[in-house]
């Protein structure tokens, strides 16, 4: 059975110190890795152009607290710090995940979004951007994406 006490968290160093901001309430990534078929008067797909990889996520979090992860995730879209968003496994708890380790790098807010209050439950802010790189491991299996870490242009032609 599952443990779940694994989470992600938001990583980042300030003043020399890493500082991390949890709970994060949902992540949703978006990965974009595109290839266009290069074409010819005699013959169709000849051969592949790949574009950078690209990487965007939307998280959202409780906006509540004078220090909670809303307030905490606004000081770094408006200060314009990169953070990294991680996959924080505790000892012992590898095996109740698919991934050993997520990470997305370099990651900048591009966009921030608070919910309205209401009378019931607690407001959230949801914070959209991009990053530069990400990494995810599987046992043996290591595999990377974005423009760090991985040949930004790729051009493929069959002959």
């Amino acid at each position: 059975m599952a443990n779940w006490r694994s989470r992600l968290i938001v990583s980042f160093v300030e003043a020399g110190q890493k500082k991390t901001i949890t709970p994060i309430d949902s992540f949703q990534p978006s990965f974009s890795l595109n290839a266009e078929p290069i074409h010819s008067i005699e013959a169709t797909h000849i051969g592949v152009i790949y574009s950078p990889d690209q990487i965007n996520f939307s998280m959202t979090v409780k906006a509540v607290g004078a220090d909670g992860p809303a307030a905490r995730l606004t000081h770094l879209a408006l200060q314009g710090i990169p953070f990294n968003v991680e996959l924080e496994v505790r000892e012992g708890d590898e095996e109740d995940w698919s991934f050993e380790s997520i990470v997305l790098a370099d990651c900048i807010i591009t966009n921030a979004t608070p919910s309205n209050a209401s009378i019931s439950g607690a407001p959230t802010a949801t914070f959209s951007g991009f990053a530069m790189a990400g990494t995810t491991k599987s046992g043996a299996t290591e595999s990377k994406a974005g423009a760090y870490g991985v040949a930004s242009t790729k051009v493929g032609v069959n002959v």
